[in-house]
């Protein structure tokens, strides 16, 4: 069974940084995202990262701000967010596929998915 637990989120102010965790069971080998939502909104694509760490990619909204990054050996995708905002509040899910080699940036690309943490960013 296919299990991601995000970990890492919650409130913080504006210029603050956070860096959310990914742990990652019953699959390997896969590439990696980070989506988030908001109320109202779709899921959009925040960040991803190729099996092999060797490729990542990032929204416009968060390019230069922030990190993907992977622990192959304890199967963990962190996210490093510095620089947050008040419009990085959102949910933030944790994203897996094992046919992808390439991280996409489309949600339904992927098929795992975390239950979602939290990130409040207050001004």
């Amino acid at each position: 069974q296919v299990q991601l637990a995000e970990s890492g989120g919650g409130l913080v102010q504006a210029g603050d940084s956070l860096r959310l965790s990914c742990a990652v069971s019953g699959i390997s080998s896969c590439t990696m995202a980070w989506f988030r939502q908001v109320p109202g909104k779709e899921r959009e694509f925040v960040s991803g990262i190729s099996w092999r760490g060797v490729t990542t990619r990032y929204a416009d909204s968060v390019k230069g701000r922030s990190t993907i990054s992977r622990d192959k050996a304890q199967n963990i995708v962190y996210l490093q967010m510095n620089s947050l905002k008040p419009e990085d509040t959102a949910v933030y899910y944790c994203a897996a596929d094992a046919r992808l080699i390439l991280p996409g940036d489309l949600a339904h690309q992927y098929d795992y998915w975390g239950q979602g943490i939290q990130v409040t960013v207050s001004s």
